[in-house]
């Protein structure tokens, strides 16, 4: 069964997931401090990692930009806070997921549920389109042979749009897709996103080949030319 780190400094909410989780069949570890989590992450490399914002030593920005430098292991966060900027702040570091506290513990197993589903999804391991190519597997991309240096976010936003060439995703769904639900109100998060990505990928960002508007609805992944591996 995939195994679960929860790392948390509250026992009563490590005690609260860890009985839900075990209960749904999943193995779990856990972790009361950031040194701990890496410690406890590179021991056991969980399927999923459950990370409050709020830990002794290293916090979870902290924790979820060490683990992304190395891990693409799917990252949902836990913050008592319920503010706006500490949500994008987590999905920029890379976390999948964000749960404010409290929360339900059927909710953070639907999430994990949901999660994991879309992290088995078959993409495609390599996807080429012109002078632009994304390796999925290695979490790089190359333009005209030289690396680009994405966001974790930005990365994420390719790689659903060059997975599912010609798809057009609207704006609510791209979020659900990077960060597990749809958050009312984000979806102009999402065209600053595109506005950045596009600057970095793009020949000429102001006239797109590779993602394209369809005006009143979102955005897609342009297949003209492009090669799947």
């Amino acid at each position: 069964m995939p195994r679960i780190l929860v790392v948390d400094d509250e026992p009563e909410i490590v005690d609260l997931l860890r009985n839900y989780l075990q209960r749904d069949g999943f193995d779990v570890d856990q972790a009361a401090d950031g040194e701990a989590a890496l410690a406890a992450f590179g021991r056991g490399q969980p399927d999923l990692v459950i990370l409050d914002l709020m830990l002794p030593k290293l916090d979870g920005r902290e924790v979820c930009r060490r683990l992304r430098e190395t891990a693409r292991t799917p990252i949902i966060m836990l913050t008592a806070r319920d503010e706006e900027s500490d949500t994008l702040i987590g999905l920029e570091l890379g976390a999948d997921d964000y749960i404010t506290k409290p929360f339900s513990p059927r909710e953070v197993l639907a999430r994990v549920r949901a999660v994991l589903r879309r992290g088995s999804r078959e993409t495609p391991e390599m996807v080429r389109a012109g002078d632009l190519v994304i390796d999925m597997r290695a979490h790089e991309v190359t333009l005209q042979g030289r690396r680009l240096d994405l966001t974790p976010t930005e990365f994420r936003l390719l790689e659903i749009l060059a997975s599912h060439p010609n798809q057009v995703f609207t704006r609510m769904q791209l979020i659900d897709r990077v960060q597990g639900h749809a958050f009312e109100g984000y979806e102009r998060t999402v065209d600053a996103h595109i506005k950045n990505l596009r600057g970095k990928v793009e020949p000429n960002a102001k006239a797109p080949r590779y993602i394209l508007t369809v005006y009143g609805v979102g955005y897609k992944f342009s297949i003209a030319d492009n090669h799947h591996a």
